[in-house]
């Protein structure tokens, strides 16, 4: 393998040359790091004929491999794909002897693609940084190197940061900003020795260093914080000319009082800080002045210009970043955000400013659809696949759970899944929970619904922790729920009456889920809030209408007393939904009768292949959906871009198909601000 890997120009090639197809059917690989699961290499075997299960849980393994494969190779039908099944341990000896007979075996580590440094440094990186520490083991040739010395590597090398150079509140911006705006993912064990380095020349003696480096979130509100300040001074103010009311409420946290903002290496990324939702602007007494100069983009001053500014600077910003069809999913749940950003501003600006950018907005809207549905079509069918640490989809996040509790990050861990809240809709009721809860401070992910993004298939798959080919009997509907999450925290080594479970919240009183976590031993709680979707279903107003009634029920404050209740009650508090939603046009009812099994307006379900080519005949832009994690008997017709099984031309909120609203969902760490 050492002769592979000298070879090799990337670490990818010498485990790609494995996978020659019709070498055996069955592949059997020790993969104690995860590497295949990295997804442009997963993408890779997945090209050169060959179908990943995990061996996370031998009954579903059995499952899938014979349902899927073995029993139609004892049928004589050709091989179409060869398995790979891949074990997240050092050797095979879990695995039974049939499996053993049957497989060829190969053992993939990273010891051995570094074998120069210190291996639980590397083991902690995120995969997409493995490409950058190759290439930098190639050029530098490193000698076998301790624990201090890796991280040193790796924070030069992968981060771009020398922490002895780093000596005034410029230098450490510059390094906090490129990081936290690039959402770089930089493992906790690096960071301390960061943090110990910074802190040894004592430039920065004072300044929350354990908080703001490690916490995106938190970096952003110590940025907030002194952004009135740096005004005042520009502003040639000595007193506070800040006009929110609600801004001086938020806990300060500790460190300098001001922040050089205006210096070149910080003021390059002040402009898509606000633009993109991070910092918030703010009112201020010499607004009017400043907004003549470069800040207006942090100063709220006149609708209807601060709203085409921002929406034309979004834009822009968007126009340079969709990401291409063999991104990393990363990319595009970063871009999430971004697209959120505007759709929010679009849909609250004045109708001036819409008309000055209408088309702008709807070209680009057009691309975006039309860069995602690539990027679905080449690179979805892998993410099921992907670690669960950190959540890649929803049903990866009971497993992310329980290992905080596992590893003590948590004692007490809850879910709250508002059904159908897409990442916009959740921006707007991040400001109205800012507004009502100061202290609450939030760290923003996203993850992946599964398609058809309708509640059945993506809910359950949260509760069940599984991919929907694994509850077939129950895909029709949501009443084995809690059944399905009981079952999870049960193989978890909890016991039923830990997981606790509620439905049907969003309006009135708390009483239910209050008796759910006074339980005694209560560990894990799983609760659905449904308001977002009921006010979809009967929206017709479109988007705007959408944020309109989602601000108006979050004003109502019932999402700010689950979480005080929640956190009151010592739970570590994660939300996310199960899928979006999309304001969509009519083209008109597909005539199939009672062939379809589910009949949504953005998704038809029919369980032979033949019965869906026929209905496709008649809306040949419909997408036919791969049964990717489904039943092979569960095949699904996509309404395409942001059209809808309805009358022709009527317009509707809905979900169930690929745009990047349904798809890409929000999962935020809700935690409270510590003084």
């Amino acid at each position: 393998m050492k002769a592979r890997r000298e070879r090799a120009t990337n670490w990818r090639e010498h485990i790609l040359s494995e996978f020659t197809p019709e070498v055996a059917p069955l592949t059997l690989v020790a993969d104690p790091d995860g590497l295949l699961l990295e997804e442009t290499l997963l993408h890779g075997i997945r090209d050169n004929g060959f179908e990943l299960i995990p061996f996370e849980n031998p009954t579903e393994f059995r499952f899938a491999y014979e349902s899927g494969f073995r029993s139609h190779w004892d049928q004589g039908e050709a091989r179409d794909r060869e398995v790979v099944l891949r074990l997240g341990a050092r050797d095979f000896g879990e695995l039974p002897y049939d499996l053993l007979k049957a497989g060829r075996r190969l053992t993939f580590n990273l010891g051995e693609l570094f074998p120069c440094l210190s291996y639980p440094v590397v083991a902690a990186l995120d995969q997409s940084d493995l490409d950058t520490l190759y290439k930098a083991q190639q050029d530098h040739q490193p000698q076998p190197s301790g624990e201090d010395a890796t991280k040193d590597f790796v924070l030069l090398h992968v981060f771009d940061v020398r922490p002895d150079l780093v000596k005034s509140p410029t230098e450490l911006l510059r390094v906090l900003l490129r990081r936290h705006y690039r959402r770089q993912r930089v493992p906790p064990l690096v960071d301390e020795r960061l943090i110990r380095v910074l802190g040894q020349h004592g430039a920065f003696d004072g300044w929350p260093l354990e908080t703001i480096i490690p916490s995106r979130g938190a970096f952003w509100e110590f940025l907030q914080q002194r952004w009135p300040q740096f005004l005042d001074r520009l502003a040639g103010s000595a007193r506070s000319g800040l006009l929110d009311a609600d801004a001086s409420r938020d806990p300060a946290p500790e460190g300098p009082a001001e922040l050089p903002f205006g210096d070149d290496d910080v003021r390059v990324y002040v402009d898509n800080l606000f633009l993109e939702g991070m910092l918030r602007p703010v009112r201020h007494l010499s607004g009017a002045a400043l907004s003549k100069e470069w800040v207006r983009v942090g100063i709220r001053n006149d609708p209807i210009e601060d709203s085409l500014h921002r929406i034309e600077g979004l834009s822009e910003r968007i126009e340079r970043s969709i990401p291409s069809a063999d991104a990393r999913h990363t990319e595009w749940t970063d871009f999430a955000y971004r697209w959120a950003e505007l759709n929010v501003v679009w849909s609250e600006a004045p109708s001036s400013a819409r008309t000055n950018a209408g088309s702008r907005v709807g070209d680009l809207r057009a691309r975006v659809d039309q860069g995602f549905r690539d990027w679905m079509e080449h690179r979805y069918a892998g993410l099921h696949n992907q670690p669960s640490n950190p959540p890649v989809m929803v049903h990866h996040l009971p497993r992310f759970l329980a290992r905080q509790l596992a590893e003590g990050y948590a004692i007490k861990v809850a879910l709250v899944v508002v059904d159908g809240l897409s990442i916009d809709q959740w921006i707007v009721l991040r400001t109205a929970l800012r507004a009502q809860r100061p202290e609450l401070r939030f760290r923003e992910e996203a993850v992946f619904a599964w398609v058809p993004t309708t509640t059945s298939v993506s809910r359950q798959a949260i509760f069940a922790g599984q991919a929907p080919l694994f509850f077939p009997s129950s895909i029709g509907g949501t009443s084995k729920e809690q059944a399905l999450w009981t079952r999870f925290w049960s193989d978890q080594g909890l016991s039923p009456q830990p997981a606790g479970y509620a439905k049907g919240l969003g309006d009135g009183p708390l009483d239910h889920a209050r008796d759910l976590v006074s339980r005694p031993g209560t560990h894990a709680v799983g609760v659905v809030v449904d308001k977002i979707d009921k006010i979809m279903h009967g929206m017709q107003l479109g988007t705007a209408g959408m944020h309109n009634q989602v601000r108006q029920w979050a004003q109502d404050g019932f999402m700010a007393s689950l979480f005080d209740l929640l956190l009151d009650s010592g739970f570590a508090v994660f939300l996310t939904s199960d899928h979006g939603n999309v304001e969509a046009k009519g083209c008109g009812r597909p005539r199939e009768g009672a062939l379809a099994e589910v009949r949504g307006e953005r998704a038809r379900v029919f369980s032979d292949a033949t019965l869906r080519t026929r209905v496709k005949a008649d809306f040949p832009d419909a997408v036919e959906w791969p049964a990717v994690g489904l039943p092979d008997d569960y095949l699904a017709l996509l309404a395409p871009d942001r059209w809808a099984f309805v009358r022709d031309h009527e317009r509707i909120v809905t979900h169930g198909g690929i745009c990047l609203e349904e798809v890409v969902v929000p999962m935020i760490e809700i935690r409270r601000a510590t003084r």
